[in-house]
């Protein structure tokens, strides 16, 4: 299982130093939503120039545009563009297009899809690479949210997923158990005094 560092920072320079501290222990650096709206497409680029070995997530979340937006992602250095399960089938198929076109791949997020599990075999039919069973961070400050609905539909859904939405320590051990290709962490890393040490420690829990 690979691990993904989702970087909800809102600069370049903030998103470096976390990128710094945490690649030794991570397969995939993510600019969050929030990095890539206030720093713009330019952020791929930096972060992708300072850690070429490494997978560089954009973290687009696009609803419309699929070829155009990804097309522009690929082009400023990312390899994984993120399209919305709730959009049109048609800005799937467009962005697939686009990663074919450059190499790259597309995952499907399914933040705010009903069905996830139904959802994630009708996009991976579309093309995408894999799909994330992903809880934003408003549905996790929600009463009675758990992961385990997320793992669940992952297993459910059998084709290739992500797991975004509290991953830490204390849980990475059940979202590899449920066959997740990727465990994403973002505040387990970045809200942590050592973000380097708190990479380190996910890394050795997984198996």
């Amino acid at each position: 299982m690979k691990l993904q560092f989702a970087m909800d920072t809102l600069t370049t320079e903030a998103a470096l130093e976390l990128a710094a501290a945490a690649a030794p222990h991570v397969d995939i650096l993510e600019l969050g939503t929030p990095l890539i709206k206030a720093a713009g497409l330019s952020a791929i680029t930096a972060i992708k120039a300072a850690h070429p070995d490494k997978i560089v997530f954009a973290d687009l979340k696009t609803m419309d545009a699929g070829e155009l937006e990804a097309d522009i992602a690929f082009s400023a250095g990312a390899d994984l563009v993120t399209v919305l399960g709730v959009a049109g089938d048609s800005t799937i198929v467009g962005a697939v297009k686009a990663a074919k076109k450059h190499g790259k791949g597309i995952v499907v997020d399914l933040i705010g899809v009903a069905d996830k599990a139904a959802r994630a075999r009708e996009v991976t039919v579309l093309g995408a690479e894999f799909v994330e069973m992903h809880a934003g961070l408003d549905e996790q400050a929600e009463d009675g949210f758990t992961l385990n609905s997320l793992l669940d539909a992952g297993a459910d859904s059998g084709v290739a997923f992500s797991v975004a939405g509290g991953v830490s320590s204390a849980t990475i051990e059940a979202v590899q158990k449920s066959g997740a290709s990727v465990a994403v962490a973002g505040g387990a890393i970045y809200g942590a005094a050592d973000p380097g040490a708190a990479a380190a420690e996910l890394r050795a829990a997984i198996v």
